[in-house]
């Protein structure tokens, strides 16, 4: 069976570009009938918080991600000390050293001689001795995975056949001094362990995936599959960072946003398509296509989100947001505003408006507006009352296109713009129609 993972680090609130790899993953196992997995990566334990990791739980839940299987890393530690073991007596893992203060050095000095900074295993050459002089001075071992044999490579879903060269990359560290597992070894650890079958993240990965699939390989698992997405940018061109609250999804979340409207836009830039909504998860996971995924880095700006949410709203039935309209708003007042409205909590303002009092000052046009209120047919009024009312009133006044309508819409509704009228006159009835033509 299919297995994906989201794994982020309890390091800060989601942004939209955590949001759309946890979405393509969540798409992926949905259109696979397959599992998908939330593990929070929290061994870094000077930055996670709880508050993070219940803040990632919910935006995910708001969104309409919803997971099979949940994991945290930190109650799995004694598995990478497990690992740890096995790696150590197999010969690929290696204590080292140096400081970081000696490992820039080195760096530099290759750098100033032209070539590519890479670790040179200075360490492998010390002896037992040696290495329990440095343990004695308190110097305490960081230690790295060795890399050995043919470049890895595999075929990526997204950006097909790719390698990595081996004398390319510095054995990575994989253990900290002070004992803490960084994420490559966690991260291989679990996926091997929990039967992840593809891994699906970000294009920026790219680099840790031969490092990875050599250490899958010497831990006995075979390597998964793997997709690299092409990472969204903002409308600059700049990459999305979490620590920048203009679009996290806490913050789109307090704005008035729909998940739906984030998660089209998401799915449909991903796949290099022109915006669509979709308004229920079905049609979001129909639309799923892995193979459509490119390489080019989809660029996403605030005025698109509005845009979408704008549009998911006009297509809604009344029945999919009842429950979140205003007391009073009713399946006709939906239909009559949803086509005018950016975001929900929009409604209320026309609420108000049809049914409560008018603020600001009286209307104007007096004897436009005493022929139209004498013109006022009698009630019951429905979507052709409009019609034949103002085509009475033309005739009378001989006024005609804006200069008709534009005092009229204002003393009805205190707004130069706004819905259809013939739609709005039933709802706010001919005793505050008059009462609003006669305003003085």
């Amino acid at each position: 069976m299919t297995l994906v993972r989201f794994a982020p680090s309890p390091t800060g609130r989601l942004h939209l570009g955590n949001a759309f790899i946890a979405l393509v993953n969540s798409l992926f196992a949905q259109k696979s009938s397959g599992r998908f997995l939330l593990r929070l990566d929290d061994t870094d334990r000077e930055r996670s918080t709880s508050e993070f990791a219940a803040g990632i739980e919910s935006d995910l839940a708001w969104l309409g991600i919803r997971w099979d299987d949940f994991a945290r890393q930190s109650d799995r530690l004694e598995r990478y000390d497990a690992a740890i073991e096995k790696l150590k007596a197999a010969g690929r893992l290696y204590a080292c050293y140096e400081t970081p203060e000696e490992l820039a050095l080195k760096r530099k000095a290759q750098l100033t001689a032209g070539k590519p900074p890479l670790y040179d295993r200075a360490a492998l050459a010390l002896s037992d001795a040696e290495k329990a002089g440095l343990e004695a001075q308190g110097i305490s071992p960081h230690w790295r995975f060795k890399l050995q044999g043919d470049d890895p490579a595999w075929t990526d879903l997204v950006q097909g056949d790719s390698h990595i060269s081996i004398s390319s990359m510095s054995d990575p560290v994989l253990i900290r001094a002070d004992g803490v597992p960084l994420y490559t070894l966690a991260s291989v650890v679990d996926d091997g362990e929990m039967g992840v079958t593809h891994v699906i993240r970000g294009a920026d990965h790219i680099s840790n995936t031969g490092v990875q699939i050599q250490l899958f390989e010497a831990l006995g698992f075979p390597p998964p599959g793997f997709a690299h997405l092409p990472l969204i940018s903002d409308a600059e061109g700049q990459g999305l960072s979490k620590r920048i609250g203009s679009l996290s999804l806490q913050g789109l979340r307090d704005s008035g946003l729909e998940p739906l409207a984030i998660a089209s836009l998401l799915l449909r830039l991903g796949q290099g398509e022109p915006p669509e909504i979709c308004t229920d998860w079905e049609a979001l996971v129909e639309a799923f296509d892995i193979a459509k995924f490119g390489h080019a880095t989809p660029r996403l700006s605030e005025d698109e989100l509005l845009a979408m949410n704008a549009r998911l709203l006009h297509a809604l039935p009344y029945e999919a947001v009842a429950d979140r309209l205003p007391e009073g708003a009713d399946a006709a007042l939906w239909e009559s505003v949803k086509g005018n409205i950016q975001h929900l909590s929009e409604v209320e303002d026309w609420l108000s408006i049809v049914a409560g009092q008018l603020d600001g000052q009286p209307a104007a046009d007096a004897d436009l507006l005493d022929a139209a209120a004498t013109l006022l047919p009698p009630e019951p009024w429905d979507a052709s009352t409009w019609k034949g009312w103002t085509k009475a009133v033309q005739e009378a006044t001989g006024r005609k296109g804006k200069a008709l309508f534009l005092p009229l819409r204002l003393a009805l509704t205190g707004r130069e713009h706004g819905p259809e009228l013939a739609n709005l006159l039933p709802l706010i009835g001919r005793k505050r129609v008059l009462e609003r033509l006669c305003r003085r």
